[in-house]
Parts: structure tokens; sequence; C-alpha cells
């Protein structure tokens, strides 16, 4: 997936009201950028790091800048949770999803259960498959990336609703993506969330399916790297999803 133009760095200065950010850029400019993510940010949002920002010049929109990555260490970590939604739809759509290549038809926001729109109802190549995207970016571990980084009761209520879809007959997939370069491995952050925990656990144990995959990125944009964890593989009582041998 490719930014609709490369992005430009700047420093941050603070991230405020969830969807803000002061910026300064390497004129001195300072300047107002949109946040797309709801969560806490855990590690990604101190004063002083490195930011990349995608420009436009759209009248329609209030902000030019739209905050896409930011540099942590050596990484690289995207931090517009909508991105993975895309990276997965354009992977799916090529047919480079590991074990999801037969699926001829897919959709995108699908209104299921009742309050819930799933992120990518798979259909044509078996079982229709109902799939939701996370994007994993906090990492407390050296190595290790972990989701949630807040409480979601969003997140909670969609694990159950894709047991609900499995009991009536269907595949459903929670698919996780690794949005940051230095981890090779995944875990539900429980501590953080205990409620999303029980309803994941919950979920793997009606036969949710569970895919993890990192991404590699740059200022030009970001795709689906490796599988972490394989299609329907993780779960079943482990607590930590390492790479597979062969990856």
């Amino acid at each position: 997936m490719k930014f609709a133009r490369p992005l430009i760095p700047a420093t941050l200065i603070q991230r405020y009201k969830r969807f803000l950010a002061d910026v300064t850029l390497d004129d001195g400019t300072v300047v107002t950028a949109h946040v797309a993510n709801p969560g806490k940010m855990t590690g990604l949002n101190m004063p002083g790091l490195r930011v990349w920002l995608e420009p436009n010049d759209d009248p329609k929109r209030k902000l030019a800048y739209a905050w896409r990555l930011v540099t942590v260490g050596d990484a690289l970590v995207c931090v517009d949770t909508a991105q993975a939604n895309r990276v997965v739809g354009e992977a799916l759509r090529a047919g480079r999803v590991p074990g999801l290549e037969a699926y001829a038809d897919i959709r995108a926001e699908v209104k299921y259960a009742t309050k819930s729109r799933v992120d990518f109802l798979l259909s044509g190549g078996g079982p229709d498959l109902w799939l939701e995207v996370k994007s994993a970016t906090v990492s407390r571990t050296p190595g290790l990336a972990e989701f949630p980084d807040t409480v979601t009761q969003r997140g909670a209520r969609h694990m159950a609703d894709l047991a609900d879809r499995v009991a009536a007959g269907d595949r459903a997939m929670v698919f996780f993506v690794v949005n940051r370069t230095d981890c090779t491995a995944f875990d539900v952050a429980r501590d953080i969330d205990p409620v999303y925990g029980a309803a994941f656990d919950a979920a793997i144990a009606a036969g949710v399916e569970v895919m993890v995959m990192d991404a590699t990125m740059d200022a030009t944009g970001i795709a689906l790297g490796r599988v972490l964890v394989g299609n329907g593989v993780a779960g079943q009582g482990k607590t930590s999803y390492v790479p597979t041998s062969d990856n």
C-alpha cells in the first residue's frame, strides 16, 4: 500500500485531544496534524520523537497533515490504525495472505450482529469467512508486540460476534497486524484489558482463528511481511505466539 504522497519528517511537540498532535517541521514551522488513533499510544507519543507526516492539499480537510509513522529507537511504527485495514485489504485482493488465496469475493465493512460491521467478509472459497483486523503497536518487552493498548469494549464485542459466526457454521478470524518493525512475536495484553483477554480466549475456544503478520514500512508505504502466527493455529491455551521455524 502506497501513501498518496511520500511522508515528510517532523518532531513531535505533543499529542492531545486523542486525534491531534502539534509538530515542528524541519524548517521550524509548527503545524497541527491529525492522529487517526483512539488508543493510548503507549511509548509512541513522547515529545521529541521523530514523526512522519502525510501532507495533503485537499480544501475539504481541516488539517494539511496526517501523522502516519513514528521512529522509536531503530524501529518504525505505524500509529494510524486505519492503515492496517488498507494493507490487509490490498493483500487479500491480491491473493497474498497465506491460506486465504482461494477467496474470490472480498467485501469491506459488512454489517453483522447487532451493532457491528466486520472489516472484511470473504466468500467464494469455502465457508464464508468473517475477518476482523487489529493493529498491534504497543511493545513493553523487546521483540514482543501486544494488543490492545487500552480498554476496548468494542474489541471484546467483536470477539463474541466472531464466535457467533462460527456457531452459525461459517469461519471467523481475528487478524493482528504487527505494525512496527522491531517485533517478531505477539501476545494479547490481558493485564491492560482483562475483559478483552477473556473474550479473546473464549472466541478461540469456540473456533475463531488467528492470523498474525508483521509489516514492512518506510516513507513511501506499508506492506504485509511475514506470517508470525499461521491461519488457525494460535490460541488453545497459548499465551505467547512466536514465529514458526519456516518463516
